[in-house]
């Protein structure tokens, strides 16, 4: 089971990800553009998710590695 905390993050980078498609989406289907502000919502989400799920990762393998030295 997750952590609260890791729960929250890991929902909130979901959240981000299915946002970022669904506005994209819209902007295309709907109005057959997307502005600026919209291209930069989206970059800004990818990062801040990728960032999550990749330093949840890089932390977990540090952890690892150290657990393996100190035996």
């Amino acid at each position: 089971m997750l952590k609260p905390a890791k729960f929250t993050q890991y929902a909130c980078a979901v959240l981000l990800i299915l946002s970022s498609i669904a506005l994209a989406f819209y902007q295309v289907v709907d109005i057959d553009d997307v502005a600026n502000g919209v291209l930069l919502y989206i970059a800004q989400a990818f990062l801040l998710a990728g960032s999550i799920f990749g330093l949840d990762y890089y932390v977990k393998k540090l952890r690892l590695t150290f657990k393996d030295k100190s035996s």
